[in-house]
């Protein structure tokens, strides 16, 4: 009898509970946690739960983000059809009735104004597929110019730091199970344990085998606790702060004599220049003491191994990748590159920032990290697509500049796609303002942004469990990105998207793609012989090898995991130093009797970027329902400031209203607001739009504020 209702109650449960499983990686930091999503239909409802899967990155780690990935695709606010706007409101629309609409107007413009007066402004949370199509569809299918995405307000510093001092740029230098190994680690500028918490067991690990971690960052954060020296930077002062240690290190005779003449340019030049600066000044200048700064060059010079780390925190000014080049100085002048367990790592902020950024979003850039002005490169990548090298179009200019353009009244239409620049550009009032200027816009997203609010056409995009492809993580590991959910209602992937356009524009014989994977093989193509060469990886090796480092140029070739052991990728094979000033070309955001306080900005664990997805999130949205700014106590009471209270904070700029939260962590002329939030909470409306005259890059981590109490804002 016991066996018989067993039986029955097993029969029963399995007629009212099933379970299926989806394989897919994070949408959100570039760690690229692999993932496996648990469905479970129980009668009426489902239910679902997110695991991590082991693999060479994160060894099946997730943090709170990732598993709570899932709420927002399941969100009810997805968009699952295309939708156009009539008279101000959005009407639910037909494939082929946006579709055409879409048409009539690019044509119209284009005919009317030329082919540049269309622009496209992609992403780098995109698959590689999607952001090589997405670059191939500006320049084939639209025949424009003007093309950059929001990786520009995110890795430009860094990448155009790397390749003018290595002759290239890939992120890390070296791959993630090298940091244990490293001796001495310099933090400058990352917040590591909140934006990419599941790379913090690597460092834990360098700990316990006795390496030295220094941290920069004007305040305290759960990174700097981590640190065994923390330089409380004043914001914006980071490259005098390097000249410092760089200082230190060749009058000390602490830098590695044989390295540099047998790898390296611009030593003498340097050792001039820096022969000429005050340490004193450079203490005032940077607000750290001068021992403090001579603890340090010794430190990283004296230890057998070494590493720095960069991110937003010294990337994101208007010299960023003047003060990158700085700390790669640093690094050269000691000779720790292209070593084990030596080495510059660039963190990525987006979850494709690095594969994103190489093979054709950026406005002078062509697959392969190819360059559009050079002649050999147009010939080569003409041929694959199977146009003339004539109809390749010339650079355009960045993201920012791009909105620049349409307030100038030079372009007319836009395609944006999985971007919300309303909030996370600069100046954020200007941006608003441009993108209403617009005669055309077109939005593809997965919810009606901030920015998708303001389309004509806004078309349903696919998420991380739908849309498969690859992704380069952070160390420049080509993953591939499982994904078999079906899509929402009517909802498609980016490419299908874009070759559907494509179509419509009588475009459609470049764009046969019938699935990632038959675009990822012409980007193979596409990308061989330049500087980021996937040619030897493919669908089928990245399954079997659980992705592949590139350079990786044949099909048996194993990837390249450390770069430069043997020379630079300049012609000469040589490294370059650059000559940094302490005080930058484009003049900062400077304080005054009106605006005395710094501020700088950044990311909370809980939010990604401007918080379109996790916002969508409630497990994620309720850690964090507003945002904040950090201040600290001594400051407050100067400025009549108390904890938990509504503040104004106004910049030359504009004003937002957060509330107040006190920290003695934080420096005294130093205030933090995270950038996740809009509308009157958006930090960018406070900052400047004055950009890297290298690299294009805006000021967000430094604006000069005031602030006050706004007890009577409800």
């Amino acid at each position: 009898m016991t066996e018989m209702l067993l039986k029955y109650f097993r029969t029963k449960q399995n007629h009212v509970e099933s379970e299926k499983t989806y394989d897919s990686q994070c949408p959100y930091c570039s760690m690229q946690c692999k993932m496996q999503l648990i469905e479970q239909s129980i009668v009426t409802r489902k239910k679902y739960t997110t695991i991590g899967i082991d693999n060479p990155t994160t060894q099946g780690r997730l943090c709170v983000k990732g598993i709570n990935a899932h709420q927002h695709t399941f969100h009810k606010d997805r968009l699952k059809y295309p939708m156009i706007k009539v008279n101000g409101e959005f009407v639910r629309a037909s494939w082929e009735e946006a579709l055409s609409f879409i048409k009539e107007n690019i044509q119209s413009i284009q005919e009317r104004k030329g082919k540049n007066a269309m622009a496209v402004y992609g992403s780098a949370s995109i698959t590689n597929e999607e952001a090589y199509l997405l670059g191939k569809f500006a320049r084939v299918a639209l025949q424009t110019k003007y093309i950059d995405y929001n990786g520009r307000l995110c890795m430009s510093a860094a990448a155009s730091a790397a390749s003018q001092t290595f002759g290239m740029d890939r992120g890390f230098t070296n791959s993630l199970n090298e940091i244990p190994s490293a001796r001495c680690i310099i933090l400058a500028g990352t917040n590591i344990a909140e934006c990419q918490p599941t790379i913090m067991p690597y460092f834990e690990k360098a700990k316990e085998n006795g390496a030295y971690i220094i941290a920069i960052d004007p305040r305290e954060t759960a990174t700097t606790k981590l640190a065994d020296l923390h330089i409380k930077i004043k914001p914006g002062a980071d490259a005098a702060f390097a000249n410092g240690v760089l200082k230190v290190i060749i009058e000390d005779h602490l830098y590695d004599k044989s390295f540099l003449s047998e790898k390296v340019n611009g030593f003498e030049e340097l050792q001039n220049h820096l022969s000429t600066m005050n340490m004193e000044e450079i203490g005032l200048l940077s607000g750290v003491p001068v021992e403090l700064i001579r603890k340090v060059a010794y430190r990283f010079a004296k230890e057998e191994t070494g590493m720095i780390f960069t991110a937003r925190g010294v990337e994101q000014q208007t010299d960023g990748a003047a003060t990158v080049r700085n700390f790669l100085n640093i690094l050269l002048s000691v000779g720790k590159i292209g070593k084990p367990g030596c080495g510059f790592c660039a963190i990525t902020g987006q979850g494709n920032g690095q594969g994103a950024r190489e093979h054709g979003q950026k406005a002078d850039q062509l697959p392969g990290y190819r360059s559009i002005e050079n002649e050999e490169h147009r010939s080569y990548i003409a041929k694959v697509w199977g146009i003339k090298k004539e109809e390749l179009p010339r650079k355009g200019v960045s993201a920012f500049e791009m909105f620049k353009k349409i307030h100038d009244g030079s372009i007319s239409g836009m395609l944006l796609m999985c971007s919300n620049p309303v909030v996370s550009n600069p100046n954020a009032h200007f941006v608003e303002e441009a993108l209403n200027k617009l005669s055309f816009l077109v939005v593809v997203d997965l919810f009606i942004s901030e920015t998708a609010q303001l389309a004509d056409v806004i078309l349903p995009a696919s998420s991380y469990l739908e849309d498969e492809g690859t992704m380069t993580n952070v160390e420049g590991r080509v993953t591939l990105r499982e994904a078999s959910y079906p899509c929402p209602g009517e909802a498609r992937h980016d490419w299908q998207i874009l070759c559907d356009i494509a179509d419509v524009l009588g475009k459609g014989k470049y764009f046969p793609f019938e699935s990632a994977e038959e675009i990822f093989n012409e980007l193979r193509v596409a990308s061989h012989g330049g500087i980021a060469d996937y040619y030897g990886v493919t669908y089928d090796r990245i399954r079997k090898e659980s992705g592949l480092l590139w350079p990786c140029p044949s099909m048996n070739h194993q990837g390249t995991a450390r770069l430069f052991e043997k020379s630079f990728a300049h012609p000469d094979g040589k490294a370059k130093m650059a000559v940094v000033s302490n005080v930058p070309l484009v003049s900062k955001d400077k304080v005054s009797e009106e605006f005395p306080l710094f501020l700088t900005t950044g990311r909370v664990m809980s939010h990604y970027l401007t918080g379109v997805q996790t916002r969508k999130s409630a497990a994620l949205a309720a850690r964090n329902v507003e945002s904040h700014v950090e201040i600290h106590p001594t400051t407050a009471i100067k400025y009549g400031i108390q904890d938990e209270t509504l503040v104004k904070i106004e910049s030359r700029r504009g004003s937002i209203v957060v509330r107040s939260k006190l920290s003695e962590g934080i420096r005294q002329d130093t205030l933090f607001v995270p950038f996740h939030w809009t509308n009157s909470q958006n930090v960018n409306f406070l900052v400047g739009e004055e950009l890297d005259p290298t690299c294009r890059m805006p000021g967000f981590k430094l604006s000069a504020v005031k602030i006050s109490s706004a007890m009577d804002v409800g």
